[in-house]
Protein backbone atom coordinates (compact mmCIF):
# COMPACT_ATOMS: atom_id res chain seq x y z
CA UNK A 1 0.00 0.00 0.00
CA UNK A 2 1.30 3.31 -1.24
CA UNK A 3 2.71 5.98 1.82
CA UNK A 4 2.68 9.82 1.70
CA UNK A 5 5.41 11.58 0.82
CA UNK A 6 7.28 14.52 2.56
CA UNK A 7 6.42 15.78 6.00
CA UNK A 8 3.08 16.11 7.54
CA UNK A 9 2.37 19.63 7.69
CA UNK A 10 -1.52 20.23 8.02
CA UNK A 11 -4.66 17.77 9.54
CA UNK A 12 -7.74 18.91 9.32
CA UNK A 13 -11.82 17.92 9.38
CA UNK A 14 -13.72 18.09 6.56
CA UNK A 15 -17.19 19.67 7.60
CA UNK A 16 -20.60 19.77 5.86
CA UNK A 17 -20.07 23.86 5.21
CA UNK A 18 -16.97 22.55 2.49
CA UNK A 19 -19.28 20.08 0.92
CA UNK A 20 -21.62 20.69 -2.11
CA UNK A 21 -24.98 18.45 -1.63
CA UNK A 22 -23.48 14.91 -2.77
CA UNK A 23 -21.54 15.13 0.09
CA UNK A 24 -18.25 15.24 -1.41
CA UNK A 25 -15.81 18.36 0.03
CA UNK A 26 -15.12 20.55 -3.01
CA UNK A 27 -12.03 20.67 -4.45
CA UNK A 28 -11.19 24.42 -3.98
CA UNK A 29 -11.42 23.31 -0.11
CA UNK A 30 -8.46 20.89 -0.81
CA UNK A 31 -6.71 22.90 -2.68
CA UNK A 32 -6.39 26.10 -0.22
CA UNK A 33 -5.66 23.53 2.48
CA UNK A 34 -2.88 22.54 0.26
CA UNK A 35 -1.70 26.20 -0.21
CA UNK A 36 -1.99 26.53 3.60
CA UNK A 37 0.03 24.00 4.09
CA UNK A 38 2.68 24.99 1.51
CA UNK A 39 2.35 28.25 2.95
CA UNK A 40 3.28 27.22 6.35
CA UNK A 41 6.56 24.98 5.17
CA UNK A 42 7.76 27.51 3.14
CA UNK A 43 7.17 29.87 5.29
CA UNK A 44 9.61 28.46 7.82
CA UNK A 45 12.41 28.02 5.30
CA UNK A 46 12.25 31.84 4.38
CA UNK A 47 11.83 32.57 7.98
CA UNK A 48 9.08 35.54 6.69
CA UNK A 49 6.34 35.90 4.43
CA UNK A 50 5.69 34.11 1.46
CA UNK A 51 2.73 34.08 -0.94
CA UNK A 52 2.03 31.47 -3.53
CA UNK A 53 3.34 32.14 -7.45
CA UNK A 54 2.46 28.53 -9.23
CA UNK A 55 0.48 25.60 -8.69
CA UNK A 56 1.16 22.92 -11.37
CA UNK A 57 -0.48 19.87 -12.62
CA UNK A 58 -3.25 18.83 -10.29
CA UNK A 59 -6.12 15.68 -10.64
CA UNK A 60 -8.21 14.79 -8.31
CA UNK A 61 -8.21 10.92 -7.69
CA UNK A 62 -10.04 10.31 -4.77
CA UNK A 63 -13.32 12.14 -3.38
CA UNK A 64 -13.17 13.81 -0.04
CA UNK A 65 -16.13 13.38 2.14
CA UNK A 66 -17.61 14.83 5.24
CA UNK A 67 -16.03 13.67 8.04
CA UNK A 68 -12.33 12.39 6.17
CA UNK A 69 -9.65 13.82 8.14
CA UNK A 70 -7.44 15.79 5.28
CA UNK A 71 -3.84 15.10 6.21
CA UNK A 72 -1.14 17.34 3.73
CA UNK A 73 2.11 16.31 3.62
CA UNK A 74 4.97 18.59 1.99
CA UNK A 75 8.49 18.06 0.69
CA UNK A 76 10.63 20.78 -0.35
CA UNK A 77 12.09 19.68 -3.53
CA UNK A 78 13.88 22.74 -4.39
CA UNK A 79 15.47 26.19 -2.84
CA UNK A 80 16.08 28.98 -5.52
CA UNK A 81 17.27 32.45 -4.72
CA UNK A 82 13.48 33.67 -3.95
CA UNK A 83 11.71 30.70 -4.78
CA UNK A 84 10.76 27.69 -2.69
CA UNK A 85 9.60 24.62 -5.22
CA UNK A 86 7.58 22.11 -2.82
CA UNK A 87 5.51 18.48 -3.63
CA UNK A 88 2.66 18.17 -1.79
CA UNK A 89 0.40 15.72 -1.43
CA UNK A 90 -3.54 15.34 -0.02
CA UNK A 91 -4.36 12.18 1.80
CA UNK A 92 -7.83 11.24 3.26
CA UNK A 93 -8.30 9.16 6.59
CA UNK A 94 -12.06 8.11 5.88
CA UNK A 95 -14.04 8.61 9.17
CA UNK A 96 -14.64 4.83 9.92
CA UNK A 97 -11.14 3.56 8.63
CA UNK A 98 -7.76 4.11 9.91
CA UNK A 99 -6.69 3.52 6.35
CA UNK A 100 -5.59 6.87 4.48
CA UNK A 101 -6.20 7.07 0.45
CA UNK A 102 -4.55 9.89 -1.56
CA UNK A 103 -6.82 12.04 -2.62
CA UNK A 104 -4.39 14.63 -4.99
CA UNK A 105 -0.85 15.77 -5.48
CA UNK A 106 0.90 18.70 -7.07
CA UNK A 107 3.81 21.23 -7.11
CA UNK A 108 3.18 24.32 -5.61
CA UNK A 109 6.38 27.22 -5.65
CA UNK A 110 6.16 29.90 -3.40
CA UNK A 111 8.38 32.93 -2.86
CA UNK A 112 10.12 34.81 -0.49
CA UNK A 113 8.56 38.46 -0.21
CA UNK A 114 10.03 41.36 1.82
CA UNK A 115 8.47 44.00 4.23
CA UNK A 116 7.64 46.01 0.88
CA UNK A 117 6.08 42.91 -0.81
CA UNK A 118 9.15 42.18 -3.29
CA UNK A 119 10.88 38.76 -3.48
CA UNK A 120 13.86 38.49 -1.34
CA UNK A 121 16.32 35.86 -1.53
CA UNK A 122 16.28 33.25 1.10
CA UNK A 123 18.83 32.97 3.95
CA UNK A 124 20.93 30.37 3.55
CA UNK A 125 20.14 27.12 5.65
Amino acid sequence: MPKPTGELTLRTLAMPADANPAGDIFGGWVMAQMDLSCGIRAAERARGRVVTAAVKEMAFELPVKIGDTLNIYTEITRAGRTSITLHVEAWAQRSRHRDLEKVTEATFIMVALDDEGKPKPLPTE
